[in-house]
């Protein structure tokens, strides 16, 4: 892959609009538009997508291909193109499931109907992406021009840890597979451009959540009992800075807490404590050492307020790690279709993305899909109710899929 200094700054230097089929036609554009936006008016949470499931296999089985359910009851895959049984197949992945917040965009139509959820992570768009990839390649392949079979994942359950990867890749869809690739909307990044990384590109996530227990009693006599309120207290800020003394600095290894309760009187000091958070992590080994640091802090600290603990650490997902090939195989598609300049370096995030899961099995690569509208200055951000998405980008999406599965047949 070329490095990004030596790319031209400007679409004009280099136009892109190579010899490629598979080019998004208007009318599929239009209908993958309102596609998107029906998914967005009716948001389902993980391992509940039956409305989202069903909506994606009717359009592909009109479009002569053959959808199976996923063994989860909700989420699908789908072969383009008949597999040979011995050449490996690129995989395109989309997950299906929407979040648990209200929508608070003013002024669109597609706005969420269903209270308290949203499409506010760009999962309607990663779906309407991959099913336009597939339906232009159908139609390649229908002409003959499809040199490999592909096959479209559409997965569940994405928020939902350890993430709804693990029961697909109980399901089958990583058989026959070689090779892997997705996106994920960047509200960071200006539609018809991605952002590409090789290695780690987001960070693992884990769950933790803690109870404490002690006898309680008066606030007047807190040498008499467990104050269960500063042991909390402790926890909350001293295990997190143990933490960030006890790994590699580069490990990036962060504990944040999301949500500290106890006690319901001001005189009175409570038998029980809850806390939970979130523990990040960009360092594979340091995440593999995460749970036995964290028992061992919170221990520490517990211990010297005599708070008796109960802890429950929930493995999350590991760090989605961008195979190198895979990325030449994205940058080559993005070039063909929209030149140099609209590739652009990424950093790692803390966000966790259950796509790693994938590459624990086989190479593959995740790419930042820009969905900004240039000189949008709303500083739109992802997990936000109102989250929204220049549509531009389905388009480019689409196009780079379909590129990238015609190069990567190509090299097969």
């Amino acid at each position: 892959m070329k490095s990004r200094a030596s790319r031209p700054h400007s679409l004009a230097d280099q136009p892109g609009g190579g010899a490629l089929p598979g080019r998004l036609g208007e009318e599929l554009r239009a209908e993958l538009i309102a596609f998107r936006r029906d998914l967005h008016m009716h948001p389902e949470l993980g391992n509940q997508e039956f409305r989202t499931t069903a909506a994606i296999k009717d359009r592909l089985e009109k479009a002569g291909l053959k959808p199976e359910v996923l063994a989860v009851g909700t989420g699908l895959m789908c072969d383009v193109g008949e597999w040979d049984g011995v050449t490996p197949m690129l995989a395109l992945r989309a997950d299906i499931d929407a979040l648990p917040i209200p929508d608070t965009k003013a002024g669109v139509p597609y706005r969420s109907t269903v209270p308290d959820r949203a499409h506010a992570c760009g999962h309607d768009v990663h779906t309407t992406t991959v099913l336009g990839a597939g339906l232009v390649l159908a139609d390649l392949d229908r002409q003959g021009l499809l040199p490999n079979a592909v096959r479209l994942i559409f997965q569940p359950a994405e928020e939902v840890l350890p993430g709804g990867a693990v029961d697909a890749i109980e399901s089958g869809v990583l058989e026959g597979v070689g090779r892997i690739i997705g996106v994920h909307c960047d509200p960071k990044v200006d539609v018809g451009r991605i952002g590409l990384r090789i290695g780690a590109i987001t960070s693992a996530c884990d769950r933790l959540e803690i109870t404490l227990d002690g006898p309680g009693g008066h606030t007047a006599r807190p040498h008499l009992t467990t104050d269960l309120v500063t042991a909390a207290a402790r926890i909350a800020v001293d295990v997190p800075a143990l933490l960030a003394r006890r790994v590699d600095a580069r490990a990036g290894l962060a504990l944040t807490w999301g949500r500290l309760e106890t006690g319901h009187a001001p005189n009175v000091i409570p038998q029980h404590a809850e806390l939970s958070g979130t523990v990040r992590c960009l360092n594979l080994d340091a995440w593999r050492d995460a749970p036995d640091l964290v028992h061992a802090a919170v221990d520490e600290v517990a211990g010297m307020h005599r708070a008796k603990t109960v802890i429950n650490y929930v493995r999350g997902v590991p760090p989605v790690v961008n195979d190198a090939e895979s990325i030449g195989l994205l940058d080559a598609a993005m070039t063909e279709r929209r030149g140099l300049y609209a590739i652009e370096d990424t950093e790692q995030s803390l966000g966790g993305e259950d796509f790693s899961w994938y590459l624990e099995q086989v190479p593959g690569a995740m790419a930042r899909l820009g969905v900004r509208t240039p000189g949008d200055t709303r500083g739109l951000d992802l997990h936000r109710g109102n989250f929204d998405v220049d549509e531009e980008a389905i388009t480019v999406g689409v196009e780079l899929f379909t590129a990238a599965a015609l190069l990567d047949g190509g090299r097969s």
